[in-house]
């Protein structure tokens, strides 16, 4: 690699220009394709990090956010070697630059694909790279480098950590469930009453039904988190939607004087995907039965006038110890669980993406009587061939 200044140090605004498309720089408006956009754009405004080296392999762009992922002063980087401003190493202790050679080696290379490097102390940086040549075979006249942090990949490979560990710790607990129960039954099937086999079975069934549902979670989670989540839209009475999952709650044993529902009537007519509104439904009323207390109120009434599209609010409330206010920022994130300990703790974030993905909002606050207040909005979202 070439170390000395052939020329004086130039800008981040030349830089910017070297960047455009050949035959563009300097020439009149009407010289330009149709279409073409200066854009203009401070390398100090980009989100990620930028470098930039000349041919000779000195620095002559480091913008802002590379001074925050390397924590290298931008006075330390410009007009050095690049290798010196980036010592890079791989994971394996190898120097980047020397292993990749931007400027030698063959001269159909375009650049190197992200990869996780080490800066000296052990940070961690994301790095690809381009090789911008005048030619597809010429000399390389810029290397232009994108760093960025791994904060972002770390959270996220946390995150999936703690699902796989969440997943295994609820499914070891009825499947361990039901290979006792069925082993026992297989093995010693003649010696127990018909009242024992069917207590046994119906652990079994519920054990199993606790499984299916983890298994549907993780699987509205996966749609969720890739925007795949397929709605099937069609006409819904949220209010007649209500009063089913309360004759179920109070078919299970619920109290019926414990719930309160209020319909402000009209209502405009929803468009939505009838089991996906079930399923917010049926956690939010469930959540508010057993950790809340009291009277649980469900009130169905027209969105609040804030904008021009129509919709339907749905506010549940309870009136139990309700959610610190210190915690309420993390209802609607994975494995929030409050106070109180099991379930899966994926219920409102995946309550959350249902809404969203009809295009709706859901909040949570205190509700009059000082316990939580989850309320949804779905908007009217008539389908256009009905406009």
């Amino acid at each position: 690699m070439a170390v000395g200044m052939s020329r004086p140090r130039e800008t981040h605004a030349a830089v910017v220009r070297a960047c455009e498309p050949p035959g563009t720089a300097g020439e009149p408006d009407g010289s330009r394709e149709l279409g073409a956009v200066d854009v203009g754009v401070d390398p100090d405004d980009l989100p990620d990090g930028l470098v930039v080296a000349d041919e000779t392999g000195r620095v002559i762009c480091f913008n802002s956010a590379a001074v925050r992922i390397t924590a290298v002063p931008r006075a330390a980087a410009l007009g050095r070697c690049l290798e010196h401003a980036l010592p890079l190493e791989d994971l394996k202790g190898r120097r980047w630059w020397t292993l990749t050679d931007p400027y030698g080696g063959l001269a159909t290379r375009v650049g190197q694909p992200e990869r996780n490097l080490l800066l000296p102390g052990g940070r961690e940086v994301l790095v690809s790279a381009r090789y911008v040549r005048e030619r597809p075979t010429g000399p390389v006249r810029r290397v232009v480098i994108s760093l960025r942090g791994t904060e972002a990949r770390r959270r996220n490979e946390r995150s999936h950590a703690e699902l796989i560990a969440t997943v295994a710790h609820e499914l070891r607990s009825p499947l361990t469930s039901v290979k006792g129960f069925t082993a026992t039954l297989l093995a010693k099937w003649e010696r127990f009453t018909d009242d024992q086999k069917r207590l046994m079975l119906e652990t079994v069934d519920a054990d199993a039904g606790r499984v299916t549902r983890l298994i549907a979670e993780l699987l509205d989670i996966s749609r969720i988190d890739s925007g795949r989540l397929e709605l099937r839209r069609q006409p819904v009475d949220l209010s007649a939607a209500v009063e089913r999952h309360i004759q179920a709650l109070t078919a299970s044993g619920q109290n019926p004087d414990r719930f309160l529902v209020r319909t402000c009537q009209p209502l405009p007519a929803v468009w939505a995907d009838p089991d996906k509104v079930d399923q917010v439904l049926g956690n939010l009323l469930e959540n508010a039965v057993r950790h809340g207390e009291g009277t649980v109120t469900i009130e169905v009434a027209p969105a609040p006038a804030k904008s021009d599209e129509k919709g339907t609010a749905v506010t549940v409330s309870d009136e139990g110890p309700g959610i610190p206010e210190e915690s309420m920022g993390r209802v609607f994130t994975r494995f929030w669980r409050g106070s109180k300990r099991g379930g899966t703790g994926l219920g409102l974030y995946i309550v959350k993406g249902i809404v969203e993905a009809h295009g709706g909002t859901i909040t949570v606050g205190r509700g009059p009587g000082g316990g939580a207040e989850f309320r949804f909005i779905l908007p009217v979202s008539t389908p256009a061939y009905l406009v």
